[in-house]
């Protein structure tokens, strides 16, 4: 439906392509250097890891000390949560929810490339905490800690820092959301969208009622820090746990604005390969904004043992808040029942991320449960749970998206066979670095420390993480040789390799400017599928019936 060439008269801009990618305001580029740009981060932030593991792999201070150590596993987690998976996926949508929309843009351009702007200038600000002192606070940035004990400068860039990426999302969460409601193709209703859209927008959703808050509560840090406000000082009548509630009431949603979007990239993947329409698609749409309703009850399980909260109401919904996760692992099977399954690079990603992400679903069951909670609090279980939930989960989905969008975004695909061996190495060195992590907790390892004793019959379990963590690191190399052996390949153009159902792929490979020169009637949530394969409607596709006819005679 797109076109490859300009429209006739179309003037062409004839300023440098440095200057063109720094000026844009297409939503496709601006997606791209977020994407570039959050991988960036995820390569420094892996180096950090990498440093904590081996610190980790046997007893005694080998490498660092204790106080760069404390800089490497708090800065670690802030690169990985609000500098990678957060603008990765952020860049993801801002690729394809306009395509999948049938729209010709965002819908307010120049916000769009001020939000990415400000992304790096809070990167830049997280990043020069190192040459003023570092932030030796962990990525949760407890008071007294983060105000009493660590006067160094980069405490408050790295505040900063993360109040501006807050604004970021904050003008970025609105414009989806103006996106989606105001700028669907025609027919295109709500329960017509692509449910990558609708993760998107209870993502959105989800970013506008909790950065605030945490945005707020990072002032009032910086004004303890630096004016003496005492909002966190109990000798001013101010109290510690205030910060715990303020930071949590962000941090739970959290969990979910990273995860809810890879949910939807699941759910893109899914029905594609399997040859089937998505399994209960209403109720997946309803189990999505559940859990965005039920978010914001759950904060206070990671304060149990503070003993500042009422235990059996958020346990309570702690596990309902699983019951909509459930329905979700439900759909995505029953899309995969029966279906003509097809297990390229994307599928295999997101059949790794059902696997793994149900393990740390579970673990986050457990901790539910308050006597375990009480007895695992601030040990190895809760590490391997939250990386379970990120790596296995936000990771593995977002390597799905990038193997699944990549013919969309750059008009070729990625090579299968070292896509494919890459995901095996990833998978392998996912569940060998933090499945030991278990055990770990279970036998008492507390988190956030830089050595432990010999005897203590840790010494081989961290030993089999920390080759699990450089596992991890090196399914990125063939990857990026991947990406770079790709991109060097004459470009294919094909429009809609993956014989996909969404309105993305309905246009040229890359997309022009403007997206699209038509686009076909939306009469379900598969537009560019009902175009190609009329009268089949919520059927499996022709080729499948077909076989499955031959099979059954």
């Amino acid at each position: 439906m797109g076109t490859a060439t300009a429209h006739a008269g179309t003037h062409i801009s004839r300023r440098s392509t440095v200057l063109e990618w720094l000026t844009t305001t297409d939503h496709k580029k601006i997606g791209v250097m977020y994407m570039v740009t959050s991988f960036f981060f995820f390569m420094l932030g892996g180096v950090l890891a990498l440093g904590i593991r081996t610190e980790l792999a046997v007893p005694g201070l080998q490498w660092v000390d204790q106080a760069t150590y404390n800089q490497l596993f708090g800065m670690h987690a802030i690169m990985m949560i609000f500098l990678f998976v957060m603008p990765m996926t952020t860049g993801l949508a801002n690729y394809v929810v306009p395509l999948q929309l049938g729209a010709a843009d965002m819908s307010f351009p120049r916000i769009n490339a001020l939000s990415f702007w400000m992304l790096v200038a809070g990167a830049i600000l997280i990043v020069s905490a190192f040459a003023f002192g570092g932030a030796p606070t962990g990525w949760t940035l407890y008071a007294p800690l983060s105000t009493e004990f660590t006067p160094m400068t980069g405490v408050d860039l790295l505040l900063l820092g993360l109040v501006v990426l807050g604004f970021s999302s904050i003008f970025g969460a609105i414009n989806f959301m103006v996106t989606i409601f105001k700028m669907r193709a025609p027919g295109m209703g709500l329960m017509r969208m692509p449910m990558f859209c609708w993760t998107t927008l209870v993502t959105s959703v989800l970013l506008l009622f909790s950065l605030p808050v945490i945005a707020a509560g990072l002032i009032m840090l910086f004004i303890d820090r630096n004016y003496g406000g005492g909002f966190f000082d109990p000798a001013m009548g101010g109290s510690p746990i205030l910060w715990q509630h303020i930071f949590w009431f962000f941090g739970h949603p959290e969990v979910y604005i990273l995860i809810l979007p890879a949910f939807g990239v699941i759910s893109e993947i899914i029905p594609v390969f399997s040859r089937k329409p998505l399994f209960g698609y209403r109720a997946f749409v309803i189990a999505t904004a559940a859990i965005g309703a039920l978010g914001f009850t759950v904060w206070a399980h990671h304060m149990f043992t503070t003993g500042a909260v009422y235990l059996p109401f958020f346990s309570f919904f702690t596990f309902l808040i699983a019951v909509p996760t459930g329905v979700k692992f439900f759909n995505w099977l029953a899309t995969m029942w029966g279906g003509h399954l097809r297990f390229d690079t994307p599928m295999l990603f997101a059949v790794g991320f059902i696997a793994l992400f149900l393990i740390g679903g579970l673990d986050g069951a457990f901790l539910a449960v308050v006597p375990f909670d009480f007895m695992v609090q601030d040990t190895y279980w809760v590490v391997s749970h939250i990386h379970y939930v990120l790596v296995a989960g936000a990771v593995f989905a977002i390597f799905a998206a990038l193997f699944y969008w990549f013919p969309k975004i750059a008009g070729r695909r990625l090579d299968e066979r070292m896509g494919k061996f890459q995901f095996w190495v990833l998978f392998i060195g996912t569940n060998l670095a933090f499945f030991p992590q278990h055990m770990l907790g279970l036998d008492g390892m507390i988190r956030r420390i830089s050595d432990y004793s010999g005897n203590a019959g840790w010494t081989e379990l961290n030993l089999l993480s920390t080759i699990g963590a450089f596992l991890i690191a090196f399914s990125v190399l063939p990857f990026l040789w991947n990406v770079f052996t790709t991109l060097r390949k004459p470009a294919e153009h094909e429009a809609d390799p993956w014989d996909a159902n969404s309105l993305e792929w309905a246009t040229t490979s890359p997309p022009p400017p403007w997206n699209f020169d038509g686009l076909p009637a939306v009469r379900s949530e598969r537009p560019w599928f009902d175009v190609k394969y009329p009268g089949v409607g919520h059927g499996p596709t022709p080729e499948h019936q077909a076989e499955s006819e031959g099979a059954a005679s």
